[in-house]
């Protein structure tokens, strides 16, 4: 759609205003608009970390992050400008990753539910409660590409495809801008960490990445062209170096690549210290060195390192930069902010509370991605869901009351907010049944004393609940880990309940809580029904039990390949083919000598309470040129016993190409729900 004339003229309205302010600044005033300082609010007032406000007040920090609610963010909002020389507002903004206070799944696990639709409506719902609290910008999302469990930040992702990763930044980015940026419950969207901080070396944070150009170019920037063409309005490189470019420096990608070929004219934003960081990649000497890269790539704001601040004033008198680049990230800066509305209303945002029932229908929201986000991996003798004559219930392991747990990595504003914990949920869903609990182990500490009165539990049950996994701090950014699987004393509590269980033939049903896939051959072998339950926010339990007990039915599939063995990874469905494919009767074929090719779980892998049947695969026409359109229909039948959801993947394969394509790309998916047949 082209512009209209009211368009044009609020256009021109707002560059005459910015080049006005340029007009009058100062370099100080300049470089404190690419400044971005984190901030808190103590008794004394507002404070800075490593400053105080006086800086803004003379026009040296022009952005903060960090800082909830409309009475901080306002005051803070007041001495800018009203105690500023040229009065410009801050740009405050937060990490709001999977929720601001009313926390929804993590993104990995709502990545699962394959629905575009919750995709965009928990982050609109995010954005709204994070303006509700006087921010106007979140550092999210996250479209990083993972194919190693070990990485902590898989958490924060849509798992392994850059196909699927594209459509969830088309989605957030429309959720968390809304229609008009300047309304008050409209978030500044920021795709990170650009580019390729998921394949970092070992799957150890931080770690240099060496990667191909073809994987670069096909896997790991789609998803950020994605969201520049849905508008997103920043973007933050990653720590991260590619091929020995740190990318905070990285002018081929950053400066050719996102402004001169995708045409994005927004603000990128430095990663926390980022620009300082290139000291220590070993590409500058000092912050002027480090400063001066940062700015020749095109980085427009500053986070926390103070570079620009101490950097660019000599750099600018030795003549390494000049002020025209200067004044070119400050146009930028003061564009977003222009906006967002900030120079007309800068308390816009959190000027007006929330109703009591945006609350309710959130956590309602909140409930039903949380349900739709787990994926039942395992269901044996349909143990699931629970028969109704189920009278007595052992709820055991660490995580089943382990409320603070349920939230994840990322909490935002909701560290304090009440999350349901499995155990509650189940005494709600099932008020009539007996349910005991002993958590057996500590989710991290090594102390087994617990175990035998836990695994006793086992003896006066119709069946087992098992509560166990990661806990909260064991993913998430700086949360890698050489061995991703169930902790020593935790295998030994599952060990005994199993044991016990089977003596007894009591079914186990695990219910396993993680921000990434997890290495559990031995889980798979001896559950009766596994739950991967990721982390699911303040809803949690809740959800957890309405599938235990049937009130619904699991209908979330893995974005993410779960390896059987450590030495598997990296492993992911869109793997070439080789010229010497596995073959059980020829030694001299790409395989292991001690486990399977085939990961525990595949791609796209979840069951239903439904029994789903696909028949008359059609593919229309039958010889296509490359500029027809090729129509793929099935039908699908619930033959089961019980209305379920099916989620139908889209899969295609070029058999011959100039260059080997991958055996399987993604290129759709949809939802179906289906009553039972009979």
């Amino acid at each position: 759609m082209g512009k209209t004339s009211d368009d044009t003229l609020k256009d021109a309205a707002r560059m005459s205003r910015i080049e006005q302010l340029l007009s009058q600044m100062t370099l100080t005033e300049k470089l404190g608009q690419l400044t971005m300082t984190a901030s808190g609010y103590a008794v004394t007032g507002p404070i800075i970390v490593g400053d105080s406000t006086d800086s803004i007040k003379d026009g040296s920090v022009g952005n903060l992050l960090n800082m909830v609610g409309p009475g901080p963010t306002h005051e803070m909002q007041k001495i800018a400008v009203e105690q500023t020389r040229l009065g410009i507002p801050l740009l405050i903004g937060l990490d709001i990753i999977h929720g601001h206070r009313i926390l929804f799944p993590l993104p990995i696990a709502e990545a699962a539910s394959f629905d575009p639709r919750l995709w965009e409506r928990t982050a609109r719902e995010a954005a709204k409660e994070g303006a509700a609290d006087g921010l106007a910008m979140t550092f999210a999302p996250m479209l990083d590409v993972s194919r190693d469990p070990r990485w902590g930040r898989t958490a924060e992702g849509g798992g392994e495809d850059g196909w699927l990763n594209s459509r969830i930044a088309e989605a957030k980015v429309r959720g968390f801008q809304g229609d008009d940026l300047s309304s008050k419950d409209a978030l500044a969207a920021c795709a990170k960490h650009f580019a390729a901080y998921g394949p970092v070396n070992a799957g150890r944070e931080y770690a240099p990445v060496d990667i191909s150009e073809r994987t670069l170019r096909e896997v790991h920037l789609p998803p950020f062209e994605a969201a520049v063409k849905a508008g997103v309005e920043t973007i933050m490189p990653a720590f991260t170096d590619l091929n020995g470019i740190p990318m905070t420096a990285h002018v081929p990608l950053l400066r050719d690549y996102l402004r001169s070929e995708l045409g994005f004219d927004g603000v990128l934003v430095s990663d926390y210290n980022a620009i300082g960081e290139l000291i220590k990649h070993g590409v500058a000497a000092d912050l002027v060195e480090a400063a001066t890269l940062a700015l020749k790539a095109g980085v427009d704001i500053d986070m926390m390192a103070d570079a620009y601040r101490k950097g660019l004033p000599v750099a600018l008198e030795r003549g390494l930069v000049t002020m025209d680049e200067i004044d070119a990230c400050v146009r930028r800066v003061l564009r977003l902010k222009e906006k967002l509305g900030l120079f007309d209303d800068p308390y816009r945002r959190g000027s007006t509370p929330e109703a009591p029932q945006a609350l309710v229908d959130r956590r309602a929201l909140a409930r039903e991605v949380a349900t739709r986000s787990v994926v039942m991996l395992k269901n044996e003798h349909d143990t699931l869901p629970l028969p109704a004559s189920t009278q007595r219930i052992a709820v055991i392991g660490p995580l089943a009351d382990a409320a603070y747990d349920m939230c994840g990595c990322w909490w935002a504003a909701g560290e304090h907010e009440p999350n349901t914990t499995v155990l509650a949920g189940l005494r709600a869903a099932l008020p009539a049944a007996q349910i005991e609990h002993a958590a057996g182990v500590p989710i991290l500490e090594d102390e087994r004393s617990g175990i035998a009165a836990a695994a006793a539990l086992v003896d006066n049950a119709n069946a087992v609940v098992l509560c166990i996994g990661e806990g909260v701090r064991q993913s998430g950014e700086a949360a890698s880990r050489a061995y991703p699987e169930l902790a020593a004393h935790q295998r030994a509590l599952a060990q005994a309940v199993f044991e016990r269980a089977s003596a007894r033939g009591v079914p186990v049903i695990v219910v396993l809580f993680s921000g990434r896939p997890l290495v559990i051959p031995e889980l798979d072998a001896k559950a009766d029904a596994i739950l991967a339950a990721w982390f699911l926010g303040t809803e949690a339990g809740h959800a957890i039990a309405d599938l235990i007990s049937g009130k619904a039915s699991p209908s979330g599939r893995t974005p993410m390949t779960w390896p059987r063995a450590l030495g598997q990874v990296p492993i992911f469905f869109g793997q070439r083919p080789s010229g010497r494919p596995m073959n059980a009767d020829d030694f001299y074929t790409s395989k292991y000598l001690d486990v399977s090719n085939e990961p525990l779980y595949a791609f796209g892998h979840g069951l239903g309470y439904g029994r789903f049947a696909y028949s008359d695969l059609r593919v229309i026409p039958e010889r296509v040129t490359e500029n027809d359109t090729i129509r793929v229909t099935v039908d699908l039948v619930n033959e089961g016993k019980r209305a379920a959801e099916e989620t139908v993947f889209l899969f295609m394969r070029d058999k011959i190409a100039s260059v080997a394509r991958p055996l399987l790309e993604l290129r759709g998916f949809t939802k179906i729900a289906l009553a039972a047949r009979r």
